[in-house]
């Protein structure tokens, strides 16, 4: 069956999804071909040659861009089945319901893409699963039908740019922290992908030109001895590759004794969500960690040689300005401005059906009901300044981007408008960095945030569907 794949967004990576359902298609002798939306326009031709079409929604971004493809599909090949695969087609986003898609398969979408597509070819009606938890053999990715990876992220240090592969080695995540989106469908499970299968992909990646790995793993250090194992074997068959991982900051403490050796086989920095300094909203959010130990995970990783780039979630119901500032202070203080995206100042709580936040009653207060369109419950912060500061931080960014200004001058702004909004803290120097340029650290090109609204630049392939 002619199968088109749609991606619409990877956090600026090569999309692995798309390329992982397509070696499962092709193994079992369907034609596909895949169409990559954050690099690539609207292909009609596809599209119509397409006996069916399946578009990846790993994350909130993307879900938002896949509602609109599938409403662009609908306008111009009402008859093309449709289905969503990945993380978010596990969520009832529509609880009255959506004729988007006709199918919704999550955790092994692999094999469940391939049931679909063998009832709609014996044109059998039964709906296909929604989620797939079962243990399955993994399947290579099929690279060579997507674009070059130099087309998508680097990894940055200083002027030196270099491609990078993305991969993963385990989906779902033991922990069930109550604001994010992994526990809605996996519920403290793992499913682990075979060492065998993560290292050729690793090595059609290098040979395609990568020259650093991010693990796309929600958390890296789930299963400890098998990403051990696969540091090991991937560092002796390439050994001048380098990597990145993301995991929790209590997985950090707790296997401080694999940095030492994670750092030797290249590992230049990790994702940690640090979310907030403030413990009590650390506590609701039930992250597993305090302020103090996300201080603590930083001196552990840089006695290795190793950075950290935290991501923040600065506005939640509970936040204060003065959380806000504290979260400035802290990344001052740690020597983390260069390793911050500025955007990771503006980021807002999201609520998609199924959160467990939702059954917290301390959030009861603040819902305003559920958005269809944006995917998420609407809320009001208790504070209503920090509502308003949201948006002025969120203007601060956007401006200063078009403006291609420095994230030493957006820092500086936005410290001024986030101490402007909070009188009530103890009066700081405001840090004075345009004039001297921050510290090179490794970054990649693409700043990390999945949890977001898509852009105008995002929709631009899809603008031909009315918003």
């Amino acid at each position: 069956m002619r199968t088109l794949l749609i991606s619409t967004y990877e956090l600026g990576h090569q999309p692995l999804h798309a390329a992982s359902a397509s070696g499962a298609l092709l193994q079992a002798g369907h034609e596909v071909r895949c169409l990559d939306l954050s690099v690539e326009m609207w292909d009609d031709a596809s599209v119509t040659w397409a006996d069916a079409v399946a578009i990846s929604v790993p994350m909130h971004t993307a879900t938002r861009l896949a509602e609109r493809a599938a409403q662009r599909i609908r306008q111009d090949n009402p008859d093309t089945p449709i289905a969503f695969y990945g993380l978010y087609a596990g969520m009832e986003h529509h609880p009255e319901g959506s004729k988007l898609a006709d199918a919704h398969i999550a955790g092994a979408y692999e094999h469940g893409l391939v049931e679909w597509l063998g009832r709609l070819g014996s044109r059998e009606d039964t709906p296909g699963p929604r989620v797939d938890l079962a243990r399955r053999s993994s399947v290579l990715p099929a690279r060579h039908l997507l674009p070059d990876i130099s087309r998508y992220a680097h990894m940055a240090l200083g002027d030196d740019e270099s491609p990078v592969g993305y991969t993963e080695a385990s989906r779902g995540c033991v922990h069930t922290c109550r604001h994010c989106p992994v526990p809605i469908v996996y519920d403290g499970r793992i499913r682990i992908i075979e060492p065998e299968v993560v290292l050729a992909d690793i090595d059609q990646l290098v040979t395609a030109g990568a020259r650093h790995i991010t693990f796309a793993d929600p958390d890296f250090l789930n299963g400890v001895r098998h990403s051990e194992r696969v540091v090991r074997a991937m560092h002796a068959r390439h050994p001048h590759l380098t990597f990145d991982v993301t995991t929790k900051v209590e997985h950090i403490l707790e296997h401080a004794n694999v940095w030492e050796d994670f750092a030797a086989a290249g590992c230049l920095f990790v994702v940690s969500a640090f979310e907030s300094v403030n413990d009590e909203i650390l506590r609701r959010l039930d992250k597993g960690h305090t302020a103090a130990e996300s201080a603590r995970a930083i001196w552990q990783l840089r006695r290795h040689g190793i950075e950290i780039r935290p991501s923040w979630m600065p506005f939640t119901p509970w936040t204060t300005p003065a959380d806000v500032l504290a979260i400035m202070e802290f990344v001052g203080d740690h020597d983390l401005i260069a390793n911050v995206d500025p955007v990771q100042f503006t980021i807002r709580l999201l609520l998609p059906q199924g959160s467990l936040l939702l059954d917290l009653p301390e959030m009861v207060p603040h819902l305003r009901g559920y958005d269809e369109e944006r995917l998420t419950y609407q809320w009001r912060a208790g504070d209503p300044r920090s509502d308003v500061l949201q948006e002025e931080l969120a203007g601060i960014v956007e401006r200063g981007i078009a403006e291609e200004s420095s994230d030493a001058e957006l820092f500086e702004r936005l410290w001024m408008a986030v101490r402007a909004a909070a009188p009530e803290a103890p009066a700081g120097s405001p840090p004075r960095l345009a004039s001297r340029p921050l510290p090179v650290r490794p970054r990649l090109t693409e700043p990390w945030f999945c949890c977001a609204e898509p852009t105008d630049m995002q929709f631009g392939p899809l603008e031909e569907i009315p918003a």
